[in-house]
């Protein structure tokens, strides 16, 4: 072992004083000394929930991991999930105590994406979730007066939620659902909030799934249902700087930009109590109309391959007719 390596809880942690990232000082040092710092605050939103990792092995691309790789710690809690889209049963881990996020750090996983679903009930979201993405990355303010028509919306239903910054460019909304919540009805719900949110103001926010379709708008993202990962409050996000996402008071999102939360600042944040659970309202039963409203509402990925394969008919159509009169 070199001088940089130590053990915690355990678990051997390696080439400690590696640069982290390129562009960046910090260290993989830096990286296990937040993860541990705030542990108490990340576990809760990982346990019991299928986790993928983004990690950034040094000459690598950054790569989403899913499937635990062989030489996983028999320690490490698991479950099997079946992916519709790959035909094949994914061994995902459950980060469920700080010996199992300090191994994830080792293993230069930077980035924490828990299902909205737990283990126990893999289809079934705890939360509804809408992603407030900007056009571009110096558009946070957009993405911010966004989440205010969200608010706005669920207020008119009677429903409240809790905010954080995705770490990226844009804002998440969680909002809890009732245990026994149809998980049809929880992404109809979704569906109808993100138009709602975007009847309110649409020359600021759209619900278009297709980008070219956006016309510099905030896309109100109502597509993280069922077995959908979403980045976890408090983890780090490999971005320049390496930003948190973050959990913000309702009052001070317009105050706040999403550099302002890293690595290096968060730990003191979050050091007396955890934004997160006190900002993050009781499980909340849908209302009827809301759910009747969104189930009529087309899934925006499937409306959009659709609309994409369209285009492409009649482009395909509109260049056999050019090269017909040519």
């Amino acid at each position: 072992m070199t001088a940089a390596d130590e053990v915690r809880d355990g678990v051997p942690l390696t080439n400690l004083d590696q640069p982290l990232v390129a562009g960046s000082d910090l260290t993989k040092r830096d990286l296990v000394d937040y993860l541990d710092a705030v542990r108490d605050r990340l576990l809760p939103a990982l346990r019991n929930r299928p986790l993928s990792v983004v990690r950034a092995l040094r000459g690598q691309a950054p790569f989403l991991q899913k499937n635990l790789p062989r030489y996983t710690p028999d320690w490490v809690r698991r479950v099997a999930v079946w992916a519709e889209a790959s035909h094949r049963e994914v061994s995902y881990a459950l980060c469920d105590d700080r010996r199992t996020l300090l191994w994830f750090a080792n293993q230069r996983s930077v980035e924490y994406h828990p299902t909205l679903a737990t283990a126990d009930d893999p289809q079934r979201p705890t939360h509804l979730v809408l992603d407030l993405d900007p056009p571009d990355p110096d558009a946070f303010g957009m993405a911010v007066a966004a989440a205010g028509l969200v608010r706005q919306a669920l207020a008119d239903v009677g429903l409240t939620g809790a905010v954080k910054t995705s770490g990226a460019k844009g804002v998440h909304v969680f909002v809890p659902v009732d245990p026994g919540t149809d998980p049809a009805d929880t992404a109809a719900a979704t569906r109808a909030l993100a138009a709602r949110a975007a009847r309110i103001d649409p020359a600021l926010a759209t619900t278009a799934f297709i980008r070219e379709d956006r016309g510099g708008r905030v896309f109100v993202d109502s597509t993280r249902a069922g077995g959908a990962t979403v980045v976890a409050a408090y983890s780090p996000r490999l971005r320049p700087g390496v930003p948190v996402s973050f959990p913000v008071d309702w009052a001070d999102l317009a105050d706040v930009t999403p550099a302002d939360f890293t690595l290096r600042t968060v730990p003191a944040l979050v050091a007396a109590h955890d934004p997160w659970s006190a900002g993050m309202p009781a499980p909340q039963r849908l209302p009827a109309d809301l759910v009747a409203e969104g189930h009529t509402i087309p899934v925006a990925r499937v409306q959009a391959m659709h609309e994409g394969k369209r285009r492409a008919r009649a482009r395909r159509a509109a260049g056999a007719e050019a090269g017909g009169t040519g």
